[in-house]
C-alpha cells in the first residue's frame, strides 16, 4: 500500500490525517486517516494538521483515536 501525502500545496510529508468541510454547519472534522481516499476530503501531514485554522465564527471538531 502506498502512503498518501498531504493535500498542501507543495508538501510533500505523509499524510495522518482527514480533513472534511461541512460547509451549512460551518464545521470543519479533523479525524484519522481515512481507509481510502476521498476527493471530497483534504488528507493533512502533522504539521499541517496542528497549524489548522478554520474561518472565524466556525467549529472544529476533532475525533481522536483511544490510544492503550
Amino acid at each position: 500500500m502506498r502512503a498518501r501525502l498531504c493535500s498542501k500545496v507543495g508538501c510533500a510529508r505523509e499524510a495522518v490525517t482527514t480533513l472534511t468541510y461541512d460547509y451549512p454547519d460551518q464545521m470543519a472534522a479533523l479525524g484519522p486517516l481515512g481507509l481510502e481516499a476521498n476527493p471530497h476530503a483534504h488528507d493533512l501531514c502533522a504539521i499541517h494538521t496542528e497549524r489548522l485554522s478554520v474561518p472565524k465564527g466556525w467549529t472544529v471538531v476533532r475525533h481522536e483515536t483511544l490510544r492503550a
